[in-house]
């Protein structure tokens, strides 16, 4: 499992690309074994410890059934979701002092996609 800390980044440079002032952002992963997530982006332990602890609660190998050997991958996209919806105020993303949008790869390393959608508020 990984998770790759600069999504914010990539997320905020397409918001400022669109020059939207206020709406809402859409993310959606197309794939069965990943994932994103919002949480804590200023200390590099948090990952690795959302990795460790996820890894015990969903272990690589516990008698799955499914026979391509990446169940776990397919549990864990389940539990952290294929999608986030982000408010756009002042022509950035809302994400609270500490936060960061994060991609979740549970089944690689793959080439991934994620769909971006700026939608403009009413």
């Amino acid at each position: 499992m990984e998770i790759r800390g600069r999504t914010s980044d990539k997320v905020r440079a397409e918001v400022r690309k669109s020059n939207l002032k206020e709406g809402m952002c859409i993310l959606f992963v197309p794939h069965t074994t990943a994932g994103v997530a919002i949480n804590e982006n200023a200390d590099p332990s948090v990952k690795r410890d959302i990795v460790m602890e996820t890894t015990k609660m969903v272990p690589f190998q516990d008698g799955y059934q499914h026979s391509e050997g990446n169940a776990a991958a397919h549990i864990k996209s389940v539990l952290f979701g294929p999608n986030l919806t982000l408010f756009i105020e002042d022509g950035d993303i809302v994400l609270g002092t500490w936060q960061g949008v994060f991609f979740c790869e549970f089944d690689g390393p793959r080439k991934r996609r994620v769909h971006l959608r700026i939608v403009e508020s009413s």
